[in-house]
C-alpha cells in the first residue's frame, strides 16, 4: 500500500506499520468525522500528518482490547486527546497509561457503538461504526489474510474450541447489524462485501 494512510471510505483512513514485538504489519485506522483513532500505530508520514486539512485533528483513541495501545501514548502527548479500553482490560494500564473504560453497549465515540466479542480474552471488542456504508472493526478475534476472514492461529487460544465456538456465536450477532465494511487490526480491510465476507466465514464454521 502506499506509504501514507490511504482513505478507504470517504474520511476513513488506514495504514499498516511493523509492529516492533511481533514483527508483523498491524492495521490502524482513523474516523475523522468523529477525530476517532484505533489501534493507532504512527504512520510512515508521522504524527504530523493528522494535523493536515485532509484528515482533521484527533479527539480520541479508542483500543479494540487492552494489547493495543501501540503508540496511543506519542499521539496523546502531541495532541491530548483521551485513550479509551473496554473497561474489563483496564487492569493492563494499573501502572502506566492514562486510560478510560468503557462497556459493550457504550457509543465510545460519536457513531462508534461498542460490541461483546469476549472469547478469545474478556476485554476484546467489536465496534460498529455508523461512517461510510457501516463497518465493524474487529480485535484479535478474527483476521483478514490472504483474502480470507479467518481465526487467529490456535496457539493463541486458551482453549481453541472453546474460543472458536463462542467468537462464531458472536460473529451471528454481529452479522444482524448494519454494516458493509469490515476493518481488523490484524489484516487489511474489506472495504466492499464485508457482510458477505463475514457470512462465508460463518458458513465455513458453522
Amino acid at each position: 500500500m502506499e506509504p501514507v494512510p490511504t482513505e478507504i471510505h470517504p474520511g476513513v483512513f488506514w495504514w499498516t506499520v511493523p509492529h516492533p514485538r511481533i514483527q508483523q504489519d498491524v492495521s490502524s485506522y482513523y474516523l475523522a468525522e468523529s477525530g476517532t483513532r484505533l489501534d493507532p500505530m504512527i504512520p510512515a508520514e508521522g504524527l504530523g500528518w493528522f494535523g493536515a486539512d485532509a484528515a482533521g485533528i484527533p479527539q480520541r483513541i479508542v483500543l479494540t482490547n487492552r494489547h493495543h495501545l501501540r503508540d496511543s501514548e506519542a499521539f496523546d502527548g502531541k495532541f491530548g486527546c483521551s485513550v479509551h479500553c473496554n473497561a474489563a482490560g483496564l487492569h493492563e494500564f494499573a501502572n502506566g497509561a492514562d486510560v478510560e473504560g468503557f462497556f459493550v453497549g457504550d457509543e465510545v465515540a460519536p457513531g462508534v457503538v461498542a460490541h461483546e466479542m469476549d472469547s478469545i480474552c474478556p476485554d476484546d471488542t467489536a465496534l460498529h461504526i455508523a461512517a461510510a456504508p457501516g463497518l465493524l472493526a474487529f480485535a484479535d478475534a478474527l483476521i483478514h489474510i490472504g483474502g480470507e476472514v479467518r481465526f487467529v492461529p490456535d496457539f493463541l487460544m486458551d482453549d481453541p474450541p472453546a474460543v472458536k465456538r463462542g467468537v462464531v456465536a458472536a460473529a451471528r450477532r454481529l452479522a444482524e447489524l448494519d454494516f458493509d465494511g469490515l476493518l481488523f487490526a490484524h489484516g487489511d480491510p474489506v472495504a466492499e462485501g464485508g457482510k458477505a465476507a463475514l457470512q462465508c466465514f460463518l458458513d465455513r464454521n458453522g
